[in-house]
């Protein structure tokens, strides 16, 4: 009996097992991502027609899995046959795994029109939702008794760390199949439920130990990174990654009601006298960005309320024209608490005033009720805005928050991460269009540093019982809470 090729590890057992249609596996460095995602490549190479595509961002980025594959196919498949040039093996039967790349959206274009039985992305979190979704379209069998699939690894960080996020580790626990439900028309006009299933198995790198037999200082290796990648690689948190915009940010639900070093908090009512903003980024195939702030006597911004125009698939809008978007608008200031009869100051990206294509987007809102003020659209001076209001002062109060009901911005603004070209901005391929809503808002009245600033004593505190007193919790009021 002849040694075994390669044997899986206890956490890639558990991810090679899993019956989903999609499966991300890992969450950290060191679990043996790479290697489990090349292995169930050949999982059904003995179908002649079968075939497997194997993406990362770059070709440069293929080196790893084409050096694992190189490692094991031929021993484990002898006649198997590599093409460099095309980056394929063709197996004895004719079964083929590929190699390829997504530098850049536009770039699914060359895998138009054809189809594999298994995909898989090697660090999903380098790849745009509309990326990794268009390659649904390309999983289909090519010919019978396939079982077409998805897989994909991923670390923390990353233009997709948002999307991945939202979609594989916090919808569910690990391990914990996730169903989505959809409605699809048939011909005949009838509606017919479909479903598709998903989960996330984590590994860390203490799962891996040959590594750590091979190389015990492995571990102590990735403790020496700064913190926020330590915190990301070694103890799989996909709260804190490289290239996070935002490493100020803090949200920590113990704290939402004394507001100490967290940046969420529960929702309060606002006073009568502070002034409410109303930010705005327009967006029609992407989603659009109404986000309403309160502003207390020191400056503090209080996001109260949001209105985030998504479909429900990241960075994909519902395509509403401003007249609708304007109506629902003027209804929630009707009929929020928070915001009826209150003034309001609109303030726009001054994009929408571009009428180079008739008739502006601010002037059709205009003529329905809904006025905004041209917002200053300093990119970098906005985001340092941002930062200054973010920082704590050593009580651990800090001069943004944000109600724990305002979701879309909860799970858009801490995946924000920088720009590959512009170094010191906002990627834009990534969902910054609540950023960009907040920074206009953040720039009708600039604050210095933390460092810089003067203490100014307030008259009151918003949250503290005396102002409470006598008043019903605006959880209560608004019908959020008993």
């Amino acid at each position: 009996m002849t040694d075994a090729v390669w044997k899986p590890q206890p956490a890639q057992v558990r991810f090679l097992r899993r019956p989903e249609y999609e499966a991300l596996y890992g969450g950290a460095a060191g679990g043996g991502k790479s290697e489990a995602l090349v292995m169930e490549a050949v999982r059904q190479v003995h179908i002649p027609h079968y075939r497997a595509l194997l993406l990362r961002k770059t070709y440069p980025e293929l080196s790893e899995l084409i050096a694992k594959s190189l490692q094991y196919y031929p021993r484990a498949f002898p006649g198997a046959k590599f093409n460099e040039t095309k980056h394929r093996w063709i197996f004895p039967g004719g079964a083929t795994v590929e190699f390829g790349a997504m530098h850049r959206t536009s770039e699914k274009a060359k895998y138009q029109g054809r189809a594999w039985d298994f995909i898989a992305f090697d660090e999903l979190t380098h790849f745009t939702w509309e990326e990794y979704s268009y390659l649904f379209s390309r999983s289909r069998p090519s010919g019978p008794g396939t079982r077409v699939y998805m897989r994909a690894t991923a670390n923390p960080g990353g233009i997709g760390h948002g999307w991945v996020k939202a979609r594989f580790i916090t919808a569910a626990p690990p391990a914990t199949r996730i169903v989505s439900e959809m409605g699809v028309r048939q011909p005949d006009g009838r509606i017919r439920t479909v479903t598709r299933d998903r989960v996330f198995i984590p590994a860390r790198v203490y799962d891996n130990r040959i590594l750590l037999d091979n190389d015990p200082n492995y571990i102590a290796n990735l403790s020496l990174l700064p913190e926020a990648e330590r915190r990301a690689l070694l103890e799989g948190d996909w709260d804190s990654f490289s290239g996070q915009v935002f490493t100020e940010w803090r949200d920590d639900p113990a704290h939402y009601h004394d507001r100490r070093f967290t940046h969420v908090i529960a929702p309060f009512l606002i006073p009568p006298g502070w002034p409410v903003y109303r930010g705005f980024d327009w967006g029609y195939a992407r989603p659009f960005s109404v986000g309403w702030w309160a502003m207390d006597q020191e400056g503090c911004m209080y996001r109260i309320r949001e209105l985030y125009g998504c479909t429900g698939d990241p960075n994909t809008g519902v395509k509403w024209t401003p007249s609708q978007l304007a109506a629902k608008i003027r209804e929630i200031e009707r009929d929020d608490p928070q915001l009826r009869d209150r003034r309001i100051h609109g303030i726009a990206d001054p994009a929408i005033w571009d009428g180079s294509g008739g008739e502006s987007i601010a002037d059709i809102m205009e003529r329905a009720g809904v006025y905004f003020d041209r917002a200053d659209h300093a990119r970098i001076s906005g985001k340092m805005q941002i930062h200054n209001r973010l920082a704590f002062d050593e009580n651990g109060r800090a001069m943004l928050y944000v109600f724990s009901d305002c979701r879309q911005f909860l799970r858009t603004m801490p995946a924000l991460v920088y720009s590959q070209t512009d170094v010191e901005d906002v990627d834009t391929a990534g969902e910054d269009h609540i950023y960009d809503e907040t920074r206009y808002v953040a720039m009708e009245r600039k604050l210095l540093p933390r460092s810089a600033r003067k203490a100014v004593p307030t008259a009151f505190h918003p949250l503290e019982d005396r102002y409470d007193e006598g008043f019903p919790t605006f959880a209560a009021r608004a019908g959020y809470g008993p």
